[in-house]
């Protein structure tokens, strides 16, 4: 392709990975940095993934991309743009597991960190809320317990902090670290200069603030709890957070790393790495390996399990000239393959990069959310400097002010604002994946929650898109229904026309196993008319049906294929009309299931085809379709969808091929068939990559689930610092309990993303249904 003329009009994509973000000011920091740093420079950052979507002028650089991200505070490095996206998420973690560089050295710290606090804190924490166990002299040993924690456990939170406060901007980090070092400090001043050092003192345990009067109180259970609680906390939320990031984990782990190449005569077999494979060379997949790219077998015979990547139950029988798929696997006999695509462009690498693009989006919600984390950390520091303030001026204790203005501190939490949506999206595409729906992103869920009209194209769409024999009618006193079958099968073995195809496969089927159809000699195909041959001693031929030749049964059976839309061929043997065959394009198994499952949903189905009135009404009236419109070239589709909009419907598309781009573009969500053109594919925003039309009420009730679950976890989120923050202004939470709420609430917003995982379609349909291609 060539370049662009005028090369300050390009725009580039580049994915960076991230880290130290820690909350949802985090990212919208990174955002506004990036946004800044050139003209047309646009940012989606999701902190879940820790990675940042830039899209950018090439004139603008990644260095200058990277260099702006670390300016902001933060670390940044460039992801591979050749990398396949899930070779590249196998090869590189942290996409999913962590902002950090190494998520697996960064777990192992962690860990180390938590026990290591653990062991430090644990002994104060129990001494502080039991008094009988306060012996003399205890609070002494639980200040020498308390600085470690202060000082090694809670460095990540006072780095990060310093880092943002060097760029003028405010974290979660930064309400941490004041809070763990305000209960430090004014527990050692009470210790040192406020009698709280004397051997003999005791303190009494209260999850609420002291009263005041008498010795002052000591808040280093405050100072051990703070850090143990968001640490412990953060460590069971990435971990949380890597099992949203599964889906692309799981498609990863259907490539191969390397592949037999088939001998050629000159070269014996010999195994590659995948990266050596080329467009039409052939490779060899024994039973139990995996397929390494897409292709057409060229020699033998099996059935290939394709769960994993298409959502197809059943496996799927191939024979030589049948495409196959990347990742899947070969269940039965040995097959040689031709490939037709190679890294980046097959279909697995496809839905990886569809994945991927779809949890990088945010939701509408999600970006008011961001938007309120913004000012979230700036406001809840004016917010405990006033607590503060208002304490001291009401004629409060010191401590009773300095605890209030730190359980402020401690108990917001603006990390749940970004997780809400994040999260969700995560998990509900990678459950998506799992069941063949691949979603663009967060807004062609909303749209796919929202649409109330499904307008449906027919071929190939709710049928199977190729011919098939739908009745066979011969005369009493004929050959007989098998003999016709098998003499129309034989005439047309070497036919490349799909009424032809269709015979022959329709006949073969038919034969015992082990058995051929007859040979023909003296083939001859007439176009428009039909073929003929000799078959075992007779003329056989197939041709268009001329119904003043044909005796009443066989009329009347010609008469029935038109009126139902079907295609008649007659039969004839030796001069003799023996027998009629009605084809047609077979209505998807489960079809009127899936279109009455869409109408209870609340869906409108239209049916819209270029087929004749007889085919579609056909169509229509085998899967419950009350509304049908025939003969619709791609110009009548578009304006179909563009007139149910105009009057107020929120219409979603349905197709599989080049005719319905248009109309896929023009619809508020297209939504293709994973078996059709890479148009009709390119221009949706929904991808079904599972023969069983029923995926379609699945995608939309997945899409309901996912957006009910962001709304709660925002409500959840807002809701919580709601009622949270008055309290522990009014001194009705310790430092101590605001921490532990704090940690909480992050854990319970990614907890409830992570049902999503295990969300199962209605019904027992599932993914059955097995492909007929």
């Amino acid at each position: 392709m060539s370049a662009p003329t005028d090369t300050r009009s390009a725009i580039l994509t580049t994915e960076l990975v991230v880290g130290g973000m820690t909350c949802a000011a985090c990212v919208r920091r990174v955002e506004k940095r990036l946004g800044r740093a050139a003209e047309g420079v646009e940012a989606s950052v999701n902190l879940a993934t820790g990675r940042a979507r830039v899209t950018h002028p090439v004139t603008v650089p990644t260095a200058e991309l990277v260099a702006a991200v670390e300016g902001a505070g933060f670390t940044a490095r460039v992801v591979p743009p050749a990398a396949p996206p899930g070779r590249r998420d196998r090869d590189d973690p942290s996409a999913e597991a962590s902002p950090e560089a190494s998520p697996v050295t960064d777990e192992a710290a962690d860990r180390h960190r938590v026990r290591v606090t653990a062991l430090l804190a644990v002994p104060v924490l129990v001494l502080s809320m039991a008094p009988a166990l306060q012996f003399r002299d205890w609070q002494w040993l639980c200040f020498v317990l308390t600085a470690p924690v202060v000082v090694w456990s809670s460095w990540p939170f006072h780095t990060r902090a310093l880092r943002g406060l060097r760029h003028a901007a405010a974290t979660m980090d930064t309400l941490v670290s004041l809070g763990v070092l305000a209960s430090f400090s004014w527990s050692a001043y009470a210790l040192f200069l406020g009698g709280a050092g004397d051997p003999s003192m005791r303190m009494p345990f209260s999850l609420l603030p002291s009263a005041p009067g008498g010795t002052p109180h000591i808040y280093l259970e405050a100072a051990v709890g703070v850090p143990l609680f968001v640490l412990t906390g953060r460590l069971l939320e990435a971990r949380a957070r890597r099992g949203t990031g599964s889906a692309l984990r799981a498609l990863a782990s259907l490539t191969v790393k390397d592949v037999v190449l088939a001998a050629d005569g000159k070269t014996p077999e010999r195994r590659v790495s995948i990266g050596e494979l080329r467009v039409g060379d052939r490779f060899v997949v024994r039973p139990g390996e995996r397929v390494a790219t897409d292709g057409v077998v060229t020699a033998g015979g099996s059935a290939l399990d394709l769960s994993l990547v298409t959502g197809e139950s059943a496996p799927v029988e191939v024979a030589p000239g049948s495409p196959v798929v990347g990742g899947g696997v070969n269940s039965g006999g040995l097959l040689e393959v031709r490939a037709t695509a190679v890294g980046a462009d097959t279909q697995l690498a496809r839905v990886a990069r569809l994945v991927a693009d779809a949890q990088s989006g945010k939701a509408r919600a999600q970006r008011l959310a961001d938007a309120i984390a913004a000012v979230f950390v700036p406001a809840v520091l004016a917010v405990a400097v006033s607590v503060l303030g208002f304490w001291l001026g009401a004629g409060a204790a010191p401590e009773a002010a300095v605890t209030a203005g730190v359980a402020v501190l401690v108990v917001a939490c603006p990390c749940a604002l970004g997780l809400a949506t994040p999260t969700a999206l995560l998990a509900a595409t990678g459950r998506g994946a799992q069941l063949g729906i691949l979603v663009s992103g967060p807004r062609a869920l909303e749209r796919l929650r929202r649409v109330d009209t499904v307008v449906l194209d027919k071929t190939g769409t709710l049928t199977h898109g190729v011919m098939e024999v739908a009745t066979v009618t011969t005369r009493p006193d004929g050959l007989g229904r098998d003999e016709a079958i098998r003499l129309a099968g034989a005439v047309e073995h070497g036919s490349e026309h799909p009424v032809g195809r269709a015979l022959a496969g329709y006949a073969r089927a038919a034969l015992p196993p082990g058995i051929a159809l007859p040979a023909v000699t003296d083939f001859a195909a007439t176009a428009g008319l039909g073929v003929a041959g000799d078959v075992a001693g007779h003329r056989v031929e197939v041709t268009r049906p001329d119904e003043d030749t044909l005796p009443p049964g066989l009329h009347d059976a010609v008469r029935a294929a038109e009126r139902d839309g079907r295609t008649a061929v007659v039969l004839r043997v030796d001069g003799r009309a023996e027998a009629v065959f009605a084809l047609g394009d077979g209505v998807r198994s489960g079809g009127y299931r899936a279109v009455d499952h869409l109408k209870r949903l609340g869906l409108r189905p239209v049916l819209a085809t270029g087929d004749g009135p007889a085919a579609a009404h056909s169509a229509a009236g085998q899967l419950g379709i009350d509304e049908v419109h025939a003969r619709m070239t791609p110009e009548g589709k578009a304006e179909l969808v563009k007139g149910l909009r105009e009057r107020g419907h929120r219409v979603a598309f349905v197709g599989d091929g080049v005719n319905d781009a248009a109309a896929l573009a023009h619809a508020d969500l297209g939504i293709a068939m994973g078996g059709g053109t890479d148009a009709a594919i390119g221009a949706a925003d929904v991808t079904l990559m599972r023969e069983d039309f029923h995926a379609l009420a699945d995608a939309v009730r997945l899409a309901r689930r996912t957006l009910g679950t962001i709304r709660a976890n925002l409500l959840w989120a807002f809701g919580y610092n709601l009622v949270t923050l008055p309290l522990a202004a009014v001194g009705r939470l310790s430092p101590m309990v605001a921490a532990a709420a704090m940690s909480v609430s992050s854990v319970v917003v990614v907890g409830n993303s992570l049902r999503l995982r295990g969300w199962q379609p209605s019904g027992a349909h599932g993914a059955q249904g097995r492909s007929r291609r």
